[in-house]
């Protein structure tokens, strides 16, 4: 069975929390099988990513806090996964986590996500489902792909369930990624991680900075529509469903979708896909 899920970011104002709560709302009638809820740099986001997950749950659908441990102490990850279970959360995102600016890695108890992942089996057992992060094209820090492999491979020894990847827009990346580390002996299953295409100057910055590869021949694309926000939205519903029709082909176990706290995008390609 082909699984789904949505990810959302803690918003600033009031205003945008309700227009995330309409968007949830939205999201619910595909029948997800969880919201995820991202962690900003350092736990900067941590009361208001709370306050979402709750709402989730509140409402009968299931929540999937990020747990980053860079930044947090032991005391305060202890802290937070004791709320977390008491509410009733049964699935977490766990990754290291965005360095909070001017700090760095050595000021951190838990350094990388395979230690995140021990110290949650340690403190919970196998109460959570615990997620992981995935990378197809490699994590922009790591000096180079198999060392990369070898980190993944490291956060599923340490009691992984399952993971969620990097987005990307070459279905070949993710195919080459499963294979190795399925030969490396790794059997979870590997979700890919699916950005919908709506502003090509925002994908592009975005996709530069965390080492997503954005193709040329959908850059120049983008490039040729301008301001033209319908074509660009047309187009990159197509490419992204066309995408997913071939992941999906090919064996991927689901889809998890990037929302940027909007539904339609990710919904024209769903509804697509059925």
């Amino acid at each position: 069975m082909t699984t789904l899920s949505f990810e959302f970011f803690p918003t600033k104002t009031d205003a945008g929390t309700q227009k995330l709560l309409r968007v949830r709302d939205q999201l619910a009638n595909a029948n997800p099988e969880f919201f995820s809820v991202t962690y900003g740099a350092g736990g900067s986001t941590r009361d208001r990513t709370l306050a979402i997950v709750e709402g989730i749950q509140q409402q009968g659908m299931a929540a999937a806090p990020h747990l980053s441990c860079v930044g947090d102490s032991i005391s305060e990850l202890r802290d937070l996964l004791h709320i977390y279970k008491g509410i009733g959360i049964r699935r977490l995102v766990a990754l290291r986590g965005d360095l909070p600016s001017g700090a760095g890695l050595a000021s951190s108890e838990l350094r990388y996500a395979n230690e995140l992942v021990e110290f949650i089996r340690k403190e919970t057992g196998d109460w959570f489902t615990l997620e992981v992060a995935a990378y197809p094209e490699k994590h922009p820090q790591a000096s180079s792909f198999e060392d990369d492999l070898k980190h993944f491979v490291r956060k599923v020894e340490a009691g992984a369930d399952s993971a969620i990847t990097q987005y990307f827009y070459n279905a070949d990346s993710y195919f080459w990624f499963v294979d190795r580390v399925r030969a490396m002996g790794i059997t979870i299953p590997i979700v890919p991680g699916i950005m919908p295409i709506t502003n090509y100057t925002k994908l592009a910055r975005f996709s530069d900075s965390c080492g997503a590869e954005l193709p040329r021949w959908i850059r120049k694309q983008l490039e040729a529509y301008g301001d033209d926000t319908d074509s660009i939205q047309q187009f990159g519903t197509d490419v992204v469903t066309t995408m997913c029709e071939r992941l999906l082909a090919g064996g991927a176990p689901g889809l998890h979708f990037y929302t940027l706290n909007q539904a339609e995008p990710s919904l024209k390609v769903w509804d697509n896909l059925l």
